[in-house]
C-alpha cells in the first residue's frame, strides 16, 4: 500500500479483510462477485476495485481473467516449482493432460483419506463437518461457483486432516491447476440435482468414514467419488465439444450469423 492510497481504499482494505475473516473464506476460495460485494460493504464498484488491486499486489488475492477474484493458496515454493508449474505448461500445451491430474488425485485422495482416518483430531472433526455442512446450505444456491468452492474446501479438510505436509501442498497445487482447466465443468456438476445429490452422498460416505476411524472405508468411498467426479467430468466436456460441433455446422453458422444482426 502506497502512502498516495486514498484513505477511503486503505480503510476498503482492512473492510475487505475483515469480511474475508467474517465469511471464514480460505485459500482458493473466491470472493463475491463484484457488484454483489460492493453492494454488501455499500461502496461504489470503482473504489472496491482499487481495494482489491491493492490485496492481489500484497499477495493476499489472485485475479483470473473471466474467473473473478481468488484468495491466493500460498504455496511451498518447492511444490509451486516442482509440482504447478511444470504441470500447468503441459496443460498449456494440451488441456487433455487435466485428465491425469484428475487420476493422480485417485491415489492421492484415496491416501488423504486413509490418513484422516487414522490421524484426524476432534479439532480435525469439527471442521470436516463444518465443510460438509457448507455444502449442504449451498444445495439450493444460485451460485454453482461458491458449491465448487465448498468442495473443494471439503477435501482440502480431508488433506489437513491427514496431517501429511507433502500429501496437503500436492492437493492445493492440483486444485490451483484444476481450478481454471475443469472449473467450468465442475460448476455444471452442481446445476443438475441428480449429479449433486450423488456427490452429497459420496461426501457423507467419505465424512462418516473419517469420523469412524475406518481408514480402508474412508480409502474406497475416496475413489469411488474421484471414479465419478472423473467420469462425469469427461462426459460434461465430450457434450461441451459436441454442442461446439454443431454450433460450427454451415447451416448453424449462417443461422448464427443472422441471429447475431438482428
Amino acid at each position: 500500500m502506497t502512502q498516495n492510497s486514498p484513505p477511503l481504499a486503505e480503510h476498503l482494505v482492512v473492510r475487505l479483510k475483515a469480511y474475508i475473516s467474517e465469511h471464514q473464506l480460505e485459500p482458493g476460495m473466491r470472493l463475491p462477485a463484484e457488484r454483489q460485494l460492493a453492494a454488501e460493504l455499500g461502496v461504489s464498484r470503482s473504489s472496491l476495485r482499487e481495494a482489491i488491486q491493492q490485496l492481489i499486489s500484497s499477495g493476499l488475492l489472485i485475479s483470473r481473467r473471466g474467473g473473478g477474484t481468488w484468495l491466493r493458496q500460498q504455496l511451498a515454493p518447492w511444490s509451486e516449482q516442482r509440482i504447478v508449474e511444470p504441470i500447468r505448461q503441459l496443460l498449456v500445451a494440451d488441456p487433455d493432460y487435466r485428465y491425469d491430474v484428475l487420476e493422480a488425485r485417485h491415489a492421492i485422495e484415496a491416501s488423504t483419506a486413509w490418513h484422516a482416518a487414522l490421524r484426524a483430531t476432534e479439532s480435525d472433526k469439527e471442521k470436516l463437518q463444518y465443510a460438509f455442512d457448507a455444502t449442504l446450505k449451498l444445495k439450493e444456491s444460485d451460485d454453482p461457483d461458491l458449491a465448487a468452492q465448498a468442495d473443494l474446501r471439503f477435501h482440502l479438510a480431508i488433506a489437513e486432516a491427514s496431517h501429511n505436509v507433502v500429501l496437503l501442498q500436492t492437493m492445493r497445487g492440483f486444485f490451483d491447476l484444476l481450478q481454471s482447466s475443469v472449473l467450468q465443468s465442475r460448476q455444471r456438476m452442481y446445476t443438475q440435482p441428480v449429479i449433486f445429490a450423488q456427490i452429497t452422498e459420496q461426501h457423507q460416505a467419505m465424512l462418516n468414514a473419517i469420523l469412524a476411524g475406518d481408514a480402508e472405508a474412508a480409502r474406497l468411498a475416496a475413489m469411488q467419488h474421484l471414479g465419478f467426479v472423473h467420469t462425469t467430468i469427461k462426459s460434461l466436456h465430450e457434450d461441451e465439444a459436441r454442442q461446439a460441433r454443431i454450433t460450427r455446422l454451415p447451416g448453424n453458422e449462417i443461422r448464427n450469423r443472422k441471429e447475431n444482426d438482428s
